[in-house]
């Protein structure tokens, strides 16, 4: 099977009456629930199905629209109202999108909590204890992660709430939320398996928390201990690090293929299938669809699709800054964009039957189904890739170039050339001159992946990339205020405790 199914049991924490003296056994309430490790499990599926809600998750369509609108080589274009004000920086703290966003995480960590906190009393063996809770613990991080990226200072929440008031939290320093991240990513790396068995593929690995708490410290700049978890996944010369067996796939499209999904280049993946339904809601029910609809999202309306997004041409200049050794296109160009060049085809038609659109070059080909004749029904079940080891090893070389160790850099990013058939890099390049190529190579890996924002972000160069772009809506970028996004008003009117980010 290419991926698990999980039965999802959705469930609540019910306050049950001392005078009541019955209770219904077909009803899930949280005197019934905790009981046995299926009913874990079904707590962790639920905790992990919130990453693909199609509208609360982060790798739901609507998400992925999100990670990726804001940065100056994606376009999304101005038929939904809420992502087009994202994309050109006119939101406002009543923009929905990012707002379900922010539930959606802490639907997230509310799951996540009512694992760590009654897995203890569950009916299984200690060691199953410990993992259970260190897999939660990983889920927690990484909603806080996407929390902490977005909005900055958010409230910490890491028990389950037992009153009325303590619903009403407020904020904790971006610092302090960072700071939990880390404590759960340790937690999760010190109890999590290497690997599960086939049945279980999917689920977080030591691997994918070592991972994340890399990225974790080079987004803190704390270099040192970015590299000392670098070290445990990748070996000086830019192999996997034993017992780890990562590893770049000798073709870069085969990542963004179903039939690829789950392969030695993924450290975690948000795992979608077409099985459920059809239902694109959000809500949880028997009909609701465990794939995605963002390829169909971003498909082009000549084969079924919304064309709600495309790159900007900066972008497509991006890639054509050098070519290969046999001076052909670099392939992660074949793979991320379809443009008019000789012979091009998308969806089996000529790309010529496709109309050209707000002056556009080229439209978006990762994760399409475009070896398809169309992109309809619209549920699509290539993994999202959270995590891939090219990004480990950019992060990697990005680290000790900051830390003045070049020439120890020159592996991570050769490698990553060497799959793009491009000559490897010059010798002798200084600190700013290797920061230059990792900037290039992130930004045509990682299309359509949602990096770049926040790439340019912690690299201080989102004023000057965005104006220097074609994107539309760049004059009401203000550094400022776009930087993160306003904590949602509705949270504001809810929570007395709260306030809003600056310049919002």
């Amino acid at each position: 099977m290419k991926k698990i199914i999980y039965i999802l049991v959705l469930f609540t924490v019910i306050s049950c009456k001392k005078e009541l003296t019955q209770v219904n056994p077909n009803n899930v309430t949280q005197v019934n629930f905790w009981k046995n490790e299926k009913d874990v499990l079904s707590g962790l599926a639920a905790t992990y199905k919130v990453f693909k809600t199609p509208f609360r998750g982060y790798w739901g369509y609507k998400g992925v629209q999100l990670a990726n609108g804001r940065g100056d080589d994606m376009y999304i274009r101005n038929d939904s109202k809420d992502m087009y004000q994202l994309t050109t920086f006119t939101n406002t703290p009543t923009t929905s999108i990012p707002s379900d966003m922010y539930a959606g995480c802490y639907t997230g960590i509310y799951r996540a909590n009512q694992v760590i906190a009654n897995v203890p009393n569950a009916d299984i063996s200690d060691d199953l204890k410990t993992t259970y809770i260190a897999e939660a613990r990983f889920l927690r991080a990484l909603n806080y992660f996407t929390l902490v990226i977005n909005f900055g200072a958010v409230p910490l929440i890491t028990t389950l709430p037992a009153e009325r008031q303590d619903y009403f939290v407020k904020q904790s320093a971006e610092e302090d939320v960072w700071q939990q991240i880390i404590n759960d990513l340790n937690e999760a790396k010190a109890s999590l398996p290497i690997s599960y068995p086939s049945q279980f593929i999917g689920r977080a690995t030591k691997g994918a928390a070592v991972g994340y708490l890399a990225k974790a410290y080079v987004y803190q700049k704390k270099w040192t201990e970015a590299e000392a978890e670098f070290k445990l996944l990748v070996q000086p010369g830019g192999q996997a690090q034993a017992p780890y067996t990562y590893n770049l796939l000798s073709n870069f499209e085969d990542n963004f293929l179903k039939e690829k999904d789950n392969n030695v280049e993924s450290l975690f993946e948000i795992q979608n299938q077409n099985v459920g339904g059809l239902d694109l809601s959000g809500t949880e029910n028997a009909n609701e669809t465990q794939g995605t609809a963002t390829a169909q999202a971003f498909a082009p309306t000549e084969v079924g699709g919304w064309f709600q997004a495309y790159p900007t041409n900066k972008m497509f200049d991006e890639f054509q800054k050098e070519k290969t050794v046999a001076n052909d296109y670099d392939p992660r160009m074949y793979a991320s964009i379809v443009w008019d060049y000789p012979n091009a085809t998308f969806y089996n038609k000529p790309y010529s039957a496709f109309s050209v659109l707000f002056a556009k070059k080229s439209r978006i080909k990762k994760y399409q189904n475009w070896q398809m004749n169309n992109e309809e029904p619209k549920v699509s079940e290539i993994n999202e890739k959270a995590l891939r080891f090219a990004d480990i090893l950019l992060l990697y070389g990005e680290t000790l170039t900051v830390m003045g160790r070049i020439e120890e850099a020159y592996p991570m990013i050769n490698r990553i050339r060497d799959r793009a058939k491009l000559l490897p890099l010059t010798a002798g390049l200084k600190r700013e001159g290797m920061l230059t190529e990792i900037r290039h190579q992130r930004m045509i890996e990682f299309v359509r992946e949602g990096q770049r924002f926040y790439d340019l972000k912690r690299w201080n160069l989102l004023s000057e990339e965005i104006s220097n772009s074609d994107k539309e809506g760049k004059e009401f970028f203000n550094l400022q205020k776009h930087a993160y996004f306003p904590i949602p008003q509705n949270e504001i009117n809810t929570n007395p405790n709260i306030q809003q980010n600056p310049a919002w």
